[in-house]
């Protein structure tokens, strides 16, 4: 596996565990960018929109656009992906607790 798909894994990964953390669930891509960023996995806004639309596709995350801003929101399966019970090729699996 390549190196450029390791970090996307694991950023997609990190996007699940964010929403996950949140009270709500749910996120705006600015906030998910600046996190990835703060964790060592800095991502632009292209491609933070590239990958939450790609979580989307997945099943994983729903998507609201107001505006200039675009709202993440994590779906059960998300969930079941972040904490390790689902597997979805191209996202990492979360090491154990």
């Amino acid at each position: 596996m390549e190196y450029r798909q390791l970090i996307t894994e694991n950023q997609r990964l990190a996007v699940l565990k964010f929403l996950k953390d949140d009270s709500d669930y749910t996120l705006n891509t600015s906030i998910l960018q600046d996190g990835l960023t703060a964790i060592g996995l800095d991502i632009t806004r292209d491609k933070m929109e590239t990958e939450v639309g790609w979580l989307a596709e997945q099943g994983l995350v729903e998507i609201e656009h107001y505006r200039t801003v675009t709202v993440v929101r994590l779906t059960g399966r998300g969930l079941d992906v972040a904490e390790g019970r689902a597997v979805v090729p191209g996202v990492k699996r979360p090491r154990p607790v």
